[in-house]
């Protein structure tokens, strides 16, 4: 029989129907599912099965453990930490250089962005203003800039009304600048992503797709080309699934 075809183990289809039951029923991250002597119950499972499929979803941040009395799973609401491990595991097998994040961004941003010009709120507004206010103060500082960066981008993505869009931004967060494979940006750079920035969000607040869409192609057309030029020997590296854990 083809590996590819085997039936999932018995554990993974309790931890589906876990999955399922959460969909269905009232309940919210920060909730206790049903404790292991009714789980057992509800589905006709071992203790053993049982516990390896809690563990499957704490794995993937659909849950937490918690020990002791009055403990047991607890719902989470799952960020794309895992998602991004997975995605920079599977780049660093299949030796994917740095170059296939930009080729990504250069690809879904401005389409992102241009979601966003007509599904964002005023308090997502706001979050992209006080990302450009701290830029703008911390021009001089790096790595408090490179964070509102991140935030920025972060921001937009979730504001396309796409959660997977969200996802895929908040899994490539904290390697889509380069900086884990030696990318720099000293202060004329920093300038030029303010700038950018701006223009992004004037015309995401004035309600355009068109002109959303097309500043942050602009902008990251800039930053693929600045990495050409500066780092070309940057583009071609594989960024180690470690680093993302450093």
């Amino acid at each position: 029989m083809n590996g590819s075809h085997r039936p999932p183990k018995a554990a993974m289809l309790i931890a589906q129907q876990i999955v399922r039951d959460i969909v269905r029923g009232d309940v919210s991250p920060g909730d206790l599912l049903p404790p292991e002597r009714v789980m057992l119950e509800k589905y006709r499972t071992g203790r053993g099965t049982l516990r390896e499929a809690l563990r499957l979803l704490e794995f993937q941040g659909a849950i937490a453990l918690k020990p002791g009395p009055g403990g047991g799973p607890i719902l989470l609401d799952p960020d794309a930490s895992h998602l991004a491990g997975t995605v920079v595991l599977l780049m660093q097998l299949k030796q994917a250089p740095f170059r296939s994040i930009a080729e990504v961004r250069a690809a879904v941003e401005p389409m992102i962005s241009g979601l966003a010009a007509t599904r964002i709120d005023e308090a997502s507004l706001a979050g992209l203003d006080g990302t450009i206010t701290q830029m703008r103060d911390h021009l001089d500082d790096q790595h408090v800039f490179l964070e509102a960066n991140k935030r920025f981008h972060d921001i937009i993505a979730w504001s396309s009304g796409n959660p997977l869009f969200g996802y895929l931004a908040d899994s490539l967060l904290d390697i889509m600048d380069g900086t884990l494979v030696g990318v720099d940006y000293p202060r004329p750079r920093r300038t030029a992503i303010l700038t950018a920035h701006e223009h992004v969000l004037n015309a995401i607040r004035s309600g355009d797709p068109a002109e959303s869409e097309s500043r942050m192609r602009d902008h990251i057309g800039e930053y693929v080309r600045y990495a050409e030029h500066k780092f070309p020997e940057v583009l071609d590296r594989v960024v180690p699934w470690d680093r993302v854990f450093a």
